[in-house]
């Protein structure tokens, strides 16, 4: 039989568990209660106690109730119920995982969420599934559905949000996926719009030469969940050809995925392609949301809801600096291909991003702090040509070959 963790502060929301875990049970599917909370359950009775949970994070229940520190208290719990996740997931006890609240609990159970495998469900009914999300999923496949009301007390709404929830979670435990061409080695793949012709390219190649490729659109959360999964060592091998989310993290763009990002191939001693793909401009919302100090700026209005900006050639002098200081890390293969004929597909000749000078630092910069280990291979096309984008799958076919 199928089995859902249900993990919630079962001191203030006992009863809503307790008609969730009925309403689960009622679709043929078993349930784990792991109570999260530091005082005494109302209404329910939990199967992982929240001493147990506590002393999985080295702490005492009762330390942390009489304590004063709520915010500890979370944090405490929070790892505890990390450590509880993935025992029962590692040891096949758990089919699903399945969280109520609201900034509290959403916060603590999607902590705990966030370290189990890609394609364990995992879902979090919360009045913050309509704000922003990024701190709650992070570069987790956690499924976040809006509660309408708070989820606090058994009435005619919230009765109808928990076994729609209920419904959801154990019918995501009880899918079967069929292993698929498990034989086949994995490359993972980063792509943006204005560089999804290379992406395509190379990708066709790669499948061609019997590798199975996963893109990741270089938004933020796909960067990020990218090197997630390259730290879980899924892949054999890395094409990393867009690296706009850099330019955000550096100049302040909405598409940042953090610090480490292009760290975690290297780290890991994974064989890694490279290129510079869109580079060339930083990502905001609408024009309105573009900051103030930017307004002498150069934009391309790529739709209604996304502006593109132009990295200067200062900038690019920097995000050189930071490319080659994160291939250096490197201690595998490693190569970097650079398009001098337009980075994007609208940086070349003629379109409204081309800026041969700041191109120029960029490339320049590259050259002048790579370490002796990484390759530099400069083609003179632009990124979205054919030829460039089968070199750089060559190359790493030729890594992953070997």
């Amino acid at each position: 039989m199928k089995t859902v963790a249900l993990l919630g502060t079962f001191d203030t929301k006992g009863k809503e568990y307790a008609f969730v875990a009925d309403r689960v049970r009622e679709h043929g599917v078993e349930v784990i209660l792991v109570d999260v909370g530091i005082y005494e359950p109302v209404g329910i009775s939990p199967t992982i106690s929240r001493q147990e949970v506590a002393s999985a994070a080295h702490s005492e229940v009762a330390a942390l109730a009489h304590g004063g520190d709520r915010g500890r208290a979370v944090a405490k719990m929070a790892v505890g119920a990390t450590e509880i996740l993935r025992a029962l997931q590692s040891q096949q006890k758990i089919d699903g995982v399945f969280a109520l609240g609201g900034g509290g609990g959403a916060s603590l159970a999607s902590q705990a969420m966030r370290e189990l495998p890609v394609g364990v469900p995992k879902l979090i009914l919360t009045t913050l599934a309509a704000g922003d999300t990024k701190p709650i999923i992070g570069s987790s496949d956690i499924i976040l559905m809006q509660a309408v009301v708070d989820p606090v007390g058994l009435n005619r709404v919230t009765r109808n949000m928990f076994s729609n929830a209920a419904a959801a979670i154990a019918a995501m435990a009880q899918v079967v996926v069929k292993p698929a061409e498990l034989d086949r080695p994995l490359i993972a793949a980063s792509m943006f719009g204005v560089t999804t012709p290379c992406v395509d390219f190379a990708r066709a190649r790669m499948e061609e030469a019997g590798f199975e490729v996963l893109v990741f659109h270089a938004t933020g959360i796909g960067g990020g969940s990218m090197e997630k999964l390259i730290r879980d060592r899924m892949f054999a091998g890395v094409l990393d050809i867009t690296l706009t989310e850099l330019a955000d993290e550096l100049v302040g763009g909405i598409l940042s995925a953090g610090p480490d990002r292009l760290e975690a191939a290297s780290d890991c001693q994974i064989p890694q392609v490279v290129s510079l793909g869109a580079l060339d401009m930083v990502n905001f919302g609408p024009p309105n949301s573009v900051p103030e100090r930017f307004n002498d700026r150069v934009f391309y209005q790529h739709n209604s809801i996304v502006t593109l900006m132009r990295t200067t050639a200062a900038e690019c002098a920097q995000l050189g600096k930071n490319v080659a200081t994160k291939l250096n890390r490197a201690k595998s293969d490693v190569t970097l291909f650079i398009p001098t004929a337009g980075i994007s597909m609208i940086s070349s000749s003629g379109q409204p991003f081309y800026d041969p000078e700041a191109d120029d630092v960029l490339i320049t910069t590259i050259k002048e702090n790579i370490g002796p280990h990484v390759e530099v291979i400069e083609i003179p096309t632009s990124i979205n040509e054919p030829a460039f984008a089968h070199a750089m799958a060559d190359r790493l076919i030729k890594y992953c070959s070997n």
